[in-house]
């Protein structure tokens, strides 16, 4: 500003001088040509000023936007940090409470493999003692296995009844008094008389129509023997047919479905203990 106020005063005391005072034409021109470039100079200075001005203006306008901006960052952050400062105390009522659940769940976790292990046990114990009760009998087509924690004692239709006859024979009956007798020794044990044949089309059975017939009272025979002279507790007792359904072997040979022709005794320890814990 103050080169512009001294160019102005230059030009007018130039124009004065040259009202005034005669000169020379080489004086007088370079004069001229001194307040040309004054002139010159004098407008490059305004457009320099008026830049200054637009660019000030905008810097004042970036400068409120900028404010503007600020505020809003500092009321969301001051928004953040209160849900912060709520998160975190709700976290640590929640996470005290979880820990407590999960310390809950894990006893109870505990306690359900404590029975499954004791389950597992009595299972092992039982399958051995019907091993060493039944051993007579496993020439003759009887087995003793444990299968999805429960023990299945497997006996041919060989061993226990007359080709096509739902009446248990002397030998069959022999087997199933031993097995009754580990029975009655263990009140804890549930017990399924499951009844399965082979696919043969059966002929000339009276009122056995056909193998689902055939595998139900089979296996009724064999509950109605254990609980009625061998006294085995009939609420222990389930008897079912399976018919053809669940074969061990082929179809199409004799082997296959000898295999297939059996009572199956299914052994589970009672698991209200386990049952209790899981409601």
């Amino acid at each position: 500003m103050k080169n512009t106020f001294f160019a102005i005063a230059l030009l007018l005391f130039i124009s004065s001088i040259s009202s005034c005072v005669v000169l020379s034409p080489k004086k007088y021109k370079a004069l001229l040509g001194t307040k040309d470039s004054l002139y010159t100079a004098f407008n490059e200075g305004l457009i320099k000023i008026e830049n200054l001005e637009k660019e000030v203006g905008k810097l004042k306008k970036d400068t409120t936007l900028m404010a503007e901006e600020l505020r809003d960052l500092q009321n969301n952050y001051n928004e953040m940090d209160a849900s912060y400062k709520k998160l975190k105390n709700n976290s640590s009522s929640e996470i005290t409470k979880l820990s407590g659940d999960l310390a809950a769940r894990e006893k109870r976790l505990k306690e359900v493999e404590e029975v499954l292990r004791k389950r597992d046990e009595a299972t092992n114990a039982l399958k051995e003692k019907l091993q060493q009760a039944l051993l007579g009998f496993t020439k003759s087509g009887l087995t003793v296995e444990i299968k999805n924690g429960k023990v299945y004692v497997s006996l041919t239709d060989k061993l226990l009844f007359p080709s096509g006859s739902i009446i248990i024979d002397e030998k069959g009956k022999q087997a199933l008094t031993q097995l009754a007798n580990v029975l009655k020794q263990q009140p804890e044990i549930n017990i399924a008389v499951e009844g399965h044949t082979d696919n043969q089309k059966i002929n000339n059975l009276g009122q056995i129509k056909d193998n689902w017939d055939l595998s139900v009272l089979r296996a009724t025979s064999v509950v109605r023997y254990l609980t009625e002279n061998e006294k085995v507790e009939s609420v222990r007792m389930t008897a079912t047919g399976k018919g053809e359904f669940q074969p061990l072997g082929t179809n199409a040979n004799a082997d296959g479905r000898s295999k297939n022709r059996r009572i199956e005794i299914v052994l589970s320890p009672k698991l209200d203990e386990l049952y209790n814990l899981i409601k």
